[in-house]
């Protein structure tokens, strides 16, 4: 499956708002889920010394295909072919790492 095959799939289940003119709700829902993450993380540190179980893994899975999910809305709403996110986010790291410049900050380093 590629990206396009997974954003055009799961097209079909994006219930919200204004759907097809609405790029505000999945921004919202992907702030939501990485929270929701993080929360998850922090209560691994906090309870189990940072130590992830196999229980742990599947809930964090669930919760990166959520984003996953929000992700694919927002690039739809957007009208930009998932593929090109990935593609791009590629060239754009593998030229950092060509350059020496994965560490450091900024977008265009």
């Amino acid at each position: 499956m590629t990206f396009d095959d997974y954003q055009k799939i799961f097209r079909q289940t994006a219930i919200y708002p204004n759907k097809g003119n609405n790029y505000i709700y999945p921004v919202l829902g992907l702030a939501g889920e990485t929270g929701e993450v993080a929360d998850k993380i922090k209560k691994i540190i906090r309870d189990q010394g940072g130590v992830i179980n196999s229980d742990n893994k599947e809930e964090i899975k669930k919760e990166l295909g959520d984003i996953l999910w929000y992700l694919a809305q927002l690039s739809t709403e957007l009208n930009i072919s998932f593929n090109d996110v990935a593609l791009a986010n590629l060239q754009k790291l593998y030229s950092r790492l060509k350059r020496d410049r994965l560490g450091g900050s900024g977008d265009n380093r």
